[in-house]
Formats: structure tokens, C-alpha cells, sequence
């Protein structure tokens, strides 16, 4: 029973899609009916032509039977045009919709469920799930319509023409109907597997070419091959499974319906010469009865298209169907420009239960502040950055920005005025210019130029065959690290942030570049409230305050020379990256 609900439950989901364009879908149905009716005339005609003029002789009729054949089949062509067009329109429109729907989903979902799946799984179900749907709303669709009303027009043709051969035909309708309901459980499961193997396969591709630096530094290719190769065989397989169940159905009901015209036609042999029917009435017959197989033949393959129609939905409905872990307020409060104050209060935040990365956390930035946290890996600093973004919300305590709770604020106009420079900058695929002023459409080539004057970064681009009109490759791997990470602090200046968070973004550059990289990170901070995030701490000295995490907690606050003097945790870690002597090792 369930099962059936949520068939029916994404039957109506499906057509809730296509309310926004039911004018263009009522015209599209129209000319499937249309078309549909043409189609069965001419059978009629022919029994006209056979029993009129052939046998009565009646020559006056054989002028207007050719001319309406001729009619018939334009009215059609005419018909099938428009249904097809209008269908075709309306479907991509709704699967459009569709994957609009589940991008804009996606961008809101937390990251903790988005870093908890592959991202070629979450792109296939976007590709090619939605590619089943749209296959489902369209031509599917068109099938089940013109195909199904051929088939009534065709069975009341049947019974006007001769209803005790028809009661013969019917006895097989009930079977073949059997046949199609059983299989389309079977059809069900299946076409689940296909998109389920699909998207599998994609992630595995997905990953190896996001990771091919990896794949080729480890000389891996074989296995990455061997991998990809497995779930190749494995979508395979489960693609044959459904195209032996579709075949089979197709090849029973085709023998069952012919089995039942060669019934048929022994029988209306015997009408005929017993002179119950007119030959013109069996040539009918046999006529309906022809054009009554291709639509039990579509039919039955319709229902193996609907089922992974449904199934491709039902994968789409699931991810859409989740709750954000992130929710946005009901009436967010948004402060068009931040002070740049931020306090955490009692803040203990964990991503697995009672798993602890941050525990009973106090700390105040005044706006203006440079704030530097630091401490061992897995400390919880890169998470401190995450929760002021909100990406994540805090399971004890809250966090404020000036004044207000961050779950009470627009978080778009909230993270507009915050720029981030990442430990490992991505950047996209586009120019230069178009990467700086990434996020900041309205930033003039003055405010890029400005941004990355300050960022040191100015006369590199300028140094360039095309300027800042350069293209990049993709996540920037044509330019040095230096060089993205000096693109990564423009982009995040040009929009003018009142804060502004370095997120360990020296830590992969050697000693040279780091050098050049601060005065870089020391203009871009001036004036603005500053987090710098660091492992190596030579990009904290001259920070205003120092917090030191351990466990989760702030164990130590100070500048430099406060915390060098109090021989702890920051004292060891500074004696460990430069050798101090003056540090008391425990």
C-alpha cells in the first residue's frame, strides 16, 4: 500500500510541474486526440471501398473515398506536428524546472551532506535522471495518449463491426493485461538499479578526474581502470536485465495477438461465407485488429519507460524532499553593513552526536580586530570559519554578529560581507577579471585593478598576453599557487567585506611567496575585523590577539610575546616550526 502511495504521490508531483503551461499542454493532448482519430478512419474507408464500390459497384463514392484518404492522412500529419512540438516544448520546460528545483536545493543543503556524498552521484541524478524524467514527460507521454486512444477507438470500432468476433478478441485483453502488470514490477526494480548503477558510475569517473593529479603521481591509472571497468560491467548488467524483461513481454504479447487474428480470421472466413458479414466488414476487421498491435506493442513498452520514469523521479523527489540542517529564517533580519563584531557564547558544536570539535567556546572580536587562531591539527579552527559563515549550526550557545544571533540573519547579505581566502583557492573556469569579481557582479575593472593592487597581484596580470581578460584553466591550474592565492584574496576584497577570514592561506607555499603573500594579507586586512586561521606561525605574530584551541577549547589568549612568556601550548609549537631555544620543551 505504501508503494502505492508514493507511485501515486509522484504521478501528482510529476503533473504539478506541468500545471504552469497547461494552456500548451491542452493544445498538445488536443492534437494527440486529433491525430489519434485519423488514424483509425481508414480501415472504415476501406470497408466502404470494398462492400460500395468494389462489390455494389457504386463509382460515384471511389472519388470521395481517395480525395478523404488523402484528407485523413494530411489532417494527421497536421495533428502529429503540433502534438509532437507542444509536447516536446512543455516536457522541457518541466524537466527544466525540475533540475532547477534540485540545483537550487542543492546549493542549499548543508555541507555536511553534501561532503557526505560523491559529487558524481548528486550530478547524475541532476543529468541523467532528469533525462529519464523528461523522457517520461514527453515522449512517453505522447505515446500513452495517442497510442492509448487508438487503442479505444479501435476496440469500439471492433465491437460496431462485428461484436461476436470482438468477445473473441476480448478473452486475450485480459491476459495480455496480466502480462503487463507483472512486469511492470519487475520493470520497476530494474530501472531503479540502471539509475542507481548510472550514478555510480559517474561518481567513479567523477573522482578520478577531479583527483588526476593524485591518479598520475601514484602511477594508479590501472586501478582507477579497473574501478571504472566494474562499474561499467556492473550498469551493464543491470541495463540487459531490463531489455531481456522488456523484450520478453514485448515478443508474448505480439504472439498472443497474432495468435488471436489467426482465430480471428477463421472465423470471419467462415461469417463471410455463410453470408453474416460482408467481406468489406472482415477486411475491416482484420484492419482494426492490425492497427490494435502497435499500440499494445507501444503500450507494453510504455510501461517499462514509465517505471524508470518513475524511478528516475522518485531519485530526484528523494534528494529534494530533505530537510536543510541549515533552515533560513522565517523572517530573516538583514543588516545591509556589519560593524564586523563577532562573539561566540558557550559555543560547543560537534558534526557527529556528541562527537566534540569545539566545546564551551568565548570569544569576543571587536570590529577591526586581527584575531589569530591557532593549535594542533584537528584543533577546530577551520571550523570556527565554517560556523561564523554559518555552513553548519551549533548544536550548544550561539554566535553573534553585531549583536544578532547568525540564525536570525539573511545569510546572503551576511556572507556578501565576509571574504574568505581558502587554504586551497578554487577558482573557475573563465578570466581573470571574471574570477576576481566572482560573487560581485557589480564591481567595475576599477574595483578589480583596486582589489588586486592590494593583493599584490596587479602587475602579474598585467604581465599577461591578454590582461586581465587571461583565461584560466579549470580550478586555476595554469597559474602558481602563489599566484591563485593572491587571486583568491582580490576576489575576496573587491566586494569590500567588514570581515574578512585567511583560512590557513599560506600554509602550502614556501617561505618566499608566504613572505610576499603577507603583505598581501596584511592590505587586505587594514581596516576590517580579521580571523587568520593558521597552522604555521609566522602569519600570527603580529596579530592583535592570539587564541590557541586544543581539543576543541581556548586554552590560551595574548599576543606573541604574552603567550611566549607563558610557556605553553603556543610557546611548543613556536619552538617546534623555529627551533627557539628559549622554549621550555614538557
Amino acid at each position: 500500500m505504501k508503494a502505492v502511495l508514493s507511485k501515486r504521490g509522484t504521478y501528482f508531483r510529476l503533473i504539478a510541474y506541468l500545471k504552469p503551461y497547461k494552456s500548451r499542454l491542452i493544445a498538445g493532448v488536443a492534437c494527440m486526440l486529433l491525430a489519434s482519430l485519423f488514424s483509425v478512419a481508414p480501415p472504415w474507408l476501406l470497408k466502404n471501398m470494398v462492400d460500395d464500390v468494389l462489390i455494389a459497384k457504386k463509382t460515384g463514392l471511389l472519388n470521395l473515398l481517395a480525395a478523404g484518404i488523402v484528407l485523413l492522412f494530411l489532417g494527421k500529419a497536421v495533428a502529429t506536428y503540433g502534438h509532437q512540438y507542444l509536447m516536446s516544448w512543455v516536457g522541457q520546460k518541466a524537466v527544466m524546472d525540475i533540475r532547477i528545483a534540485f540545483y537550487d536545493h542543492m546549493q542549499r543543503m548543508s555541507l555536511r551532506y553534501l561532503y557526505g556524498k560523491r559529487v558524481g552521484e548528486l550530478v547524475s541524478r541532476l543529468t541523467n535522471d532528469s533525462r529519464a524524467v523528461q523522457e517520461l514527460l514527453t515522449n512517453v507521454l505522447v505515446d500513452l495518449v495517442v497510442h492509448g486512444t487508438t487503442f479505444v477507438a479501435v476496440i469500439i470500432f471492433l465491437f460496431f463491426l462485428n461484436w461476436r468476433l470482438m468477445l473473441v478478441t476480448s478473452a486475450v485483453l485480459p491476459f495480455t493485461a496480466w502480462m503487463l502488470d507483472k512486469a511492470s514490477k519487475k520493470l520497476r526494480a530494474v530501472g531503479h538499479e540502471i539509475q542507481e548503477q548510472m550514478a555510480r558510475l559517474s561518481a567513479v569517473a567523477q573522482e578520478a578526474l577531479s583527483a588526476v593529479r593524485i591518479v598520475r603521481s601514484f602511477a594508479t591509472e590501472d586501478e582507477e581502470l579497473n574501478r571504472f571497468r566494474e562499474q561499467n560491467r556492473r550498469h551493464f548488467s543491470a541495463m540487459l536485465r531490463g531489455t531481456q524483461i522488456r523484450a520478453v513481454l514485448s515478443g508474448a504479447v505480439e504472439v498472443t495477438l497474432i495468435a488471436a487474428l489467426a482465430l480471428i480470421l477463421w472465423l470471419g472466413g467462415r461469417d463471410v461465407v455463410r453470408g453474416h458479414s460482408t467481406p468489406g466488414e472482415l477486411i475491416a476487421f482484420l484492419g482494426y485488429l492490425g492497427l490494435l498491435v502497435q499500440p499494445v506493442r507501444v503500450l507494453s513498452h510504455i510501461v517499462s519507460q514509465v517505471q524508470q520514469g518513475l524511478a528516475a523521479a522518485e531519485r530526484i523527489f528523494e534528494v529534494t524532499d530533505l530537510a536543510t540542517d541549515v533552515p533560513l529564517p522565517a523572517f530573516p533580519v538583514v543588516i545591509e553593513r556589519l560593524e564586523g563584531r563577532i562573539d561566540f557564547e558557550d559555543v560547543s558544536f560537534a558534526y557527529e552526536d556528541e562527537r566534540w570539535v569545539l566545546l564551551d567556546v568565548n570569544l569576543a572580536v571587536e570590529p577591526g580586530e586581527k584575531v589569530a587562531i591557532v593549535g594542533p591539527t584537528g584543533a577546530g579552527k577551520s571550523t570556527i570559519a565554517d560556523l561564523i559563515l554559518r555552513f553548519y549550526d551549533v548544536q550548544k550557545g550561539r554566535i553573534l554578529i553585531d549583536g544578532r544571533d547568525v540564525r536570525e540573519l539573511d545569510l546572503k547579505v551576511l556572507r556578501r560581507q565576509i571574504g574568505v581566502v581558502p587554504q586551497d583557492p578554487i577558482l573557475l573556469k573563465g578570466s581573470i577579471a571574471f574570477n576576481i569579481a566572482y560573487g560581485c557582479p557589480q564591481a567595475s575593472m576599477e574595483d578589480i585593478h583596486r582589489a588586486a593592487y592590494v593583493a599584490g597581484v596587479h602587475d602579474f596580470i598585467l604581465s599577461l598576453p591578454k590582461g586581465y581578460d587571461t583565461e584560466i584553466g579549470e580550478r586555476g591550474v595554469t597559474l602558481s599557487g602563489g599566484q591563485r592565492q593572491r587571486i583568491a584574496i582580490a576576489r575576496a576584497i573587491v566586494r569590500d567585506p567588514r570581515i574578512i577570514i585567511m583560512d590557513e592561506a599560506t600554509s602550502s607555499l614556501d617561505a618566499a611567496v608566504e613572505q610576499r603573500i603577507q603583505e598581501s594579507m596584511a592590505k587586505a586586512m587594514e581596516g576590517r575585523t580579521a580571523l587568520v586561521i593558521a597552522h604555521r606561525l609566522s602569519t600570527v605574530r603580529h596579530a592583535d590577539r592570539i587564541v590557541v584551541l586544543e581539543d576543541g577549547r581556548i586554552i590560551e589568549v595574548g599576543d606573541h610575546a604574552a603567550l611566549i612568556a607563558r610557556h605553553g601550548l603556543y610557546e611548543r609549537l613556536y619552538s617546534l616550526q623555529f627551533g627557539d631555544r628559549r622554549a621550555v620543551h614538557r
